[in-house]
């Protein structure tokens, strides 16, 4: 007796967008049951984990500001992996963009302008984009699984900006902290009202509105689709495999390196050692929670990000490790991958000896 999966004939349109739905409910099922191992109420620990984000203004403003980041690098991931192609670097990327938009404020520290900010975000998607070339090149030249070349693209990324900031980039009136000068006035990024909610959010709608109507709209989603689905009849239309590669690594890489300097210069207000509490790794889920979708991924962002002031209120209210938000996206990532798995394929169970085996 074995177990095995039988491609389906054709899937469900209906269960592939009810299937994130699915995962969610299985999401807060199997988190129970861990809270309930851990001796923690369940029912008490997922009204923290869930409910309480959405309890005050000052949280619904929260959820949004760190939606923000997921949006943005979400919306790229999605148009890569349409084409069939896997970033796995974002994080590199968000932390190569926070590099080059705050080389503005901390070498040029008394330009105050609005062509200050402009600056520091254009800066920001160079940089995301130099460091999303690197595996693309790799790839396109000698083959290179960008997969792996582009995860550890991230360390590099993170110990660069480890040096610098206790090194180059220290401010030296900081009191030896590995940090660099704070950011002010036109090197930040405007607010929205009296909370920490800025003009990030507008930005990441935009351009999720944008690359919906790129990938439904004009010929290069179109080209992006057919390289996905059938890279063999793109090469007979005519389209670039190569060229495909360095397209969505160049536009995914802009935009985490866009949502790395908004982070810097919004909620961190300056580089330290570490920027991003993982929102490159986190969007990969938020890509395939979205379907692969532009607007689905402002929803799936808005939802992943509950796991991080959940977490955050799960500290504070039952002890919990500052790691269970991650459990929590782990666990989301594993059931949206099983739902998607059932639509495409069939589980059944077979007996007996395949001819194979009984040779």
């Amino acid at each position: 007796m074995r177990f095995e999966l039988e491609k389906r004939s054709e899937r469900s349109l209906v269960m592939a967008w009810a299937s994130p739905v699915i995962a969610v409910v299985a999401t807060m099922i199997t988190g129970g049951l861990i809270f309930a191992i851990l001796g923690k109420p369940p029912l008490t620990a997922l009204w923290v984990f869930f409910v309480e984000p959405f309890s005050s203004l000052w949280s619904l403003q929260e959820l949004v500001v760190k939606a923000t980041p997921l949006i943005l690098i979400g919306v790229g991931l999605s148009v890569a992996y349409r084409a069939n192609v896997w970033n796995i670097g974002a994080e590199g990327q968000l932390t190569a963009g926070a590099l080059a938009g705050s080389m503005v404020p901390i070498l040029f520290n008394s330009w105050q302008s609005p062509l200050t900010l402009v600056a520091m975000l254009v800066l920001g998607i160079l940089g995301g984009m130099i460091w999303a070339l690197v595996p693309a090149l790799l790839k396109v030249k000698t083959g290179a699984n960008e997969i792996l070349v582009s995860l550890m693209m991230v360390y590099v990324a993170q110990l660069l900006l480890d040096w610098l900031v206790r090194g180059p980039w220290r401010d030296p009136h900081g009191y030896n902290f590995p940090k660099s000068v704070s950011f002010e006035d036109w090197q930040t990024m405007p607010t929205i009202g009296d909370g920490r909610l800025n003009i990030g959010i507008v930005i990441a709608v935009v351009v999720a509105i944008a690359l919906a109507v790129l990938m439904r709209r004009t010929i290069k989603g179109y080209e992006v689709r057919v390289m996905g689905e059938a890279p063999r009849a793109g090469r007979f239309a005519g389209f670039s495999a190569d060229r495909m590669v360095i397209f969505v690594f160049l536009l995914s890489g802009g935009l985490a390196g866009l949502a790395g300097v908004i982070e810097v210069a919004s909620t961190v207000g300056q580089l330290q050692p570490n920027i991003s509490p993982g929102y490159g790794f986190t969007a990969i889920i938020v890509a395939f929670l979205g379907r692969l979708d532009p607007i689905g991924v402002v929803v799936a962002a808005l939802m992943l990000a509950v796991s991080y002031l959940g977490g955050e209120a799960a500290q504070i209210a039952l002890g919990l490790s500052d790691k269970a938000a991650r459990v929590f996206q782990g666990v989301l990532l594993f059931w949206v991958l099983a739902c998607d798995t059932l639509i495409l394929y069939r589980p059944r169970l077979v007996f007996g000896t395949t001819p194979e085996a009984a040779r």
